[in-house]
């Protein structure tokens, strides 16, 4: 019998949820998606160095040798998203999705401008817009921006999407995909309740994402629904039949080590029972989103989070461009780090005080203690650098 990996990926497309080029040539999913917090981990490793160096070197040459530090690492940050995004072109058959800077997701306009601009660097590398998508957070900003990008023949990956009427403005807005977070809606539960686990069948994640796939093909909605941000593989199995599920390479490499027969949870062709269709303008979105706490909290601690994991990688690039550079290099922010994240103020970080993704706090918590001290965080970010010296 097949291990449960092959299993699944003969009914729901596998996307490998990972900047690290390497792990998506073991696991070979046919799509791939990365975000400026999974591209922090991948620096720390010493393969990618040169990855970034040459995007800031380009960036340099672009913008000019007048220009600042902080203006060339401003665009390095779009070119080594793309860079990275053409290295897993070349692995995967599919597609890749490639962020719009966090910061920008409650600008509509911002957002579109940001989106046109990486879609043309992909362009330029002779990549066409059917391989990529624009990853953009599901705010009613971001749904307004992704409806007019796909218009254009952009097409759009919703990201931090927690709640059922972020869902459906998505479908309504003719987004290509959206990634609702199921381990994020798990990790809200069990703080609010106190509970520490849930089966699969009553994780909260779990029933969300069944829920909001069972809506689209009832109504013939042609969003593609995958599954993200997986705390166990038992709730990947809950979800076996969904459109498409991005999966970290450490449970990717769980489910290729287990046995078993997986069942089929969700079909497209014969979709659970569901509630009655709803339509959605911004001001009905609002009231919905104010009534859903879980949506809006965690809506709003990913946008942090996210901001945060882009903050943090535009320090670690202009500590290495001073380095290409013959400048003296400057140390990272540990202080401020644990000022932001550091919540009871106990000088380490749990994982439930941590603003950043998952995969960033894996990358750091090098003794997989659950908690990060300041010599973590100090020794982690400074890897990429102690590479080149």
């Amino acid at each position: 019998m097949a291990n449960l990996l092959d299993q699944l990926a003969a009914m729901t497309v596998v996307v490998a949820d990972t900047g690290d080029i390497d792990a998506i040539r073991q696991f070979t999913p046919r799509d791939a998606t990365t975000n400026p917090s999974l591209i922090l981990a991948a620096a720390q490793i010493p393969t990618y160095q040169d990855l970034i160096d040459r995007s800031l070197r380009e960036s340099r040459q672009l913008i000019g040798d007048a220009a600042g530090a902080d203006a060339v690492v401003s665009e390095a940050l779009d070119e080594i998203s793309v860079t990275f995004g053409k290295e897993i072109l070349k692995i995967v058959p599919g597609r890749v999705s490639t962020e719009v800077d966090a910061r920008l997701s409650y600008d509509t306009e911002a957002m579109i401008a940001k989106a046109r601009k990486l879609i043309g660097l992909y362009n330029a590398a002779g990549i066409g817009n059917e391989r990529v998508l624009i990853k953009i957070a599901s705010t009613w900003e971001g749904i307004k921006a992704a409806e007019l990008l796909e218009k254009e023949g952009i097409h759009c990956n919703l990201t931090l999407l927690f709640g059922f009427s972020q869902a459906v403005a998505c479908a309504e807005a003719g987004v290509t995909l959206i990634s609702p977070f199921v381990g994020r809606i798990l990790d809200w539960y069990k703080k609010s309740t106190g509970r520490d686990s849930y089966s699969g069948p009553e994780d909260p994640g779990v029933i969300s994402v069944t829920q909001i796939f069972n809506y689209f093909k009832t109504y013939d909605y042609k969003t593609e629904v995958m599954g993200a941000s997986f705390r166990n593989i038992e709730e990947i199995i809950e979800l076996a039949g969904c459109d498409l599920l991005t999966i970290s390479p450490g449970l990717m490499d769980q489910l290729r080590s287990s046995d078993g027969e997986l069942d089929r949870k969700l079909n497209a062709f014969d979709p659970g029972a569901t509630q009655d269709q709803i339509h959605l303008n911004q001001e009905k979105f609002r009231a919905l989103m104010l009534d859903d706490v879980m949506a809006s909290e965690k809506l709003d601690e990913g946008i942090r989070g996210f901001c945060k994991a882009i903050e943090t990688l535009e320090a670690q690039l202009a500590h290495r461009l001073a380095e290409l550079e013959g400048g003296a290099a400057f140390g990272h922010a540990v202080h401020e780090i644990f000022l932001l994240n550091d919540l009871d103020g106990d000088g380490c970080i749990t994982r439930e005080e941590w603003l950043g993704s998952d995969a960033v706090f894996d990358a750091l918590d090098t003794d997989q203690d659950g908690r990060l001290a300041p010599e973590d965080v100090r020794g982690g970010l400074g890897a990429a650098v102690a590479i080149s010296r």
